[in-house]
């Protein structure tokens, strides 16, 4: 893997500008693609900015939980932005391009913010281990202090994770052709165009990607396994549900991200697949962001009385 040094780099990257070419091979469909990514962006937004508001402004939710669910939502609403913008804009107007550096940059924040949603994750999925498992020590545990300590670190693990191989890949040298086969700026699509060997940084990158996503999702399937053991060990129904309540709309959500992200970046990178990846980092790139607070939402009923609760102080005010 021949990394040349920067003067090197610039002498043989003779590209200036990427084109993504999204979803070109269906023409016809380029208005009715845009009108649903438009909607799924609105409702994106609108729903992850409505539960962090609710977090913020209702008392009833100053917990822990709600603490990380709106801090979580605050991470999709970026999530979305970084990729969303400028598909829209290709999708209205045709133009595909995008610069050499912005391109860069728009992987290294999607990117670093999906990492961080897996540490995130992790300690969602954390919080609720301590609330059905040891309830008695909750409070304790879980201060304020540690909540936003355990909010920092994952942003921190995320974004430091990602500067490793975004700076390794943004050095290797860009001949041509400067297609990438897809509709953002994603890291195999990027090393395919590359005219230097990337080889063992495929291989690093596997290995960096592993090295952070891979404990927070063992800390995940560790405290569900402990949270389901507990939960069984209830004798009542209407206790077992009840505690299962707290962390089901979290569990779906791990299932989704994890679920199709695993797919899209193990499935083998070959012309066959190249269409189905594609279509499965809309799922995870797109919906979901749109999902979560949605499923958040419907199957939270302390949610659902907060946004009661504000509507009803706003028709009153009125």
């Amino acid at each position: 893997m021949p990394l040349q040094n920067t003067s090197d780099t610039k002498k043989q990257t003779n590209i200036t500008e990427f084109i993504l070419i999204g979803f070109r091979n269906l023409p016809e469909l380029q208005a009715l693609i845009f009108l649903c990514f438009l909607f799924i962006y609105i409702v994106t937004l609108a729903g992850n900015i409505l539960m962090v508001v609710l977090v913020v402004v209702d008392k009833h939710l100053h917990i822990p939980m709600y603490f990380f669910l709106g801090n979580f939502s605050c991470l999709e609403t970026f999530y979305s932005s970084t990729i969303m913008p400028k598909t829209l804009v290709s999708l209205l107007t045709g133009d595909k391009t995008i610069s050499f550096n912005l391109c860069f940059v728009q992987h290294y924040f999607f990117a670093s913010l999906g990492a961080a949603e897996c540490y995130l994750l992790s300690v969602m999925s954390y919080d609720r281990y301590l609330a059905i498992c040891w309830p008695l020590h909750y409070t304790n545990r879980m201060n304020g202090k540690f909540c936003v300590q355990l909010v920092g670190s994952s942003f921190l693990s995320g974004f430091m994770g990602i500067s490793i191989t975004i700076i390794l890949v943004s050095r290797l040298s860009y001949c041509g052709p400067n297609e990438i086969n897809h509709f953002f700026c994603d890291v195999f699509p990027l090393l395919d165009l590359s005219c230097s060997d990337t080889h063992l940084l495929r291989i690093l990158i596997y290995f960096v990607a592993s090295l952070f996503t891979l404990p927070p999702f063992l800390l995940t399937l560790t405290s569900y396994i402990c949270i389901i053991t507990t939960i069984m060990r209830i004798p009542s129904t209407c206790g077992r549900q009840k505690a299962f309540s707290t962390c089901s709309s979290h569990l779906i959500v791990v299932t989704i991200f994890y679920g199709t992200i695993t797919v899209v970046y193990i499935l083998p990178n070959t012309d066959t697949l190249r269409d189905f990846n594609k279509f499965l980092s809309v799922f995870y790139a797109v919906l979901t962001p749109m999902i979560n607070p949605l499923v958040y939402s419907l199957r939270n009923k302390e949610v659902k009385k907060a946004l009661r609760r504000q509507i009803d102080q706003m028709i009153a005010k009125i």
